[in-house]
């Protein structure tokens, strides 16, 4: 194992490999209060589709970081929940939340400003 915080086979690229999908860190705070049915995930969060939020949390439950429960009288309704493992990553998600208030209008006047200079640059989504 190596020391380099930041090469292929090292576990701080395995946590910003979780927190770069978008759809992740959503899903992981929108369960910071409690069980939620994937219905009323969808109202809370917006914006997702029934299938990307399916997928997002099949791939949050294979890293251990949500739990699935079926209703034992209903075996079709299920609810999700935070595990323990999740519930850690709640204040990195905070403070990256916090980052981005404070210093987003910085980040899209700089995006605006490189796309007002070279539009057709490669990488840009301008």
């Amino acid at each position: 194992m190596t020391t380099d915080a930041f090469l292929a086979d090292c576990r701080a690229r395995l946590a910003f490999d979780l927190l770069s999908n978008t759809w992740n860190a959503v899903v992981l705070w929108a369960l910071r209060d409690g069980p939620s049915r994937p219905v009323e995930l969808r109202e809370r969060i917006g914006g997702i589709s029934s299938k990307v939020l399916t997928e997002t949390l099949r791939r949050l439950q294979f890293n251990g970081l949500v739990d699935r429960q079926a209703a034992p009288d209903a075996p079709s309704r299920v609810e999700y929940q935070l595990t323990a493992l999740g519930r850690t990553l709640l204040p990195p998600i905070d403070a990256f939340g916090a980052w981005a208030f404070e210093y987003g209008d910085e980040v899209m006047a700089a995006q605006e400003a490189a796309c007002t200079r070279a539009p057709s640059s490669p990488g840009s989504t301008c």
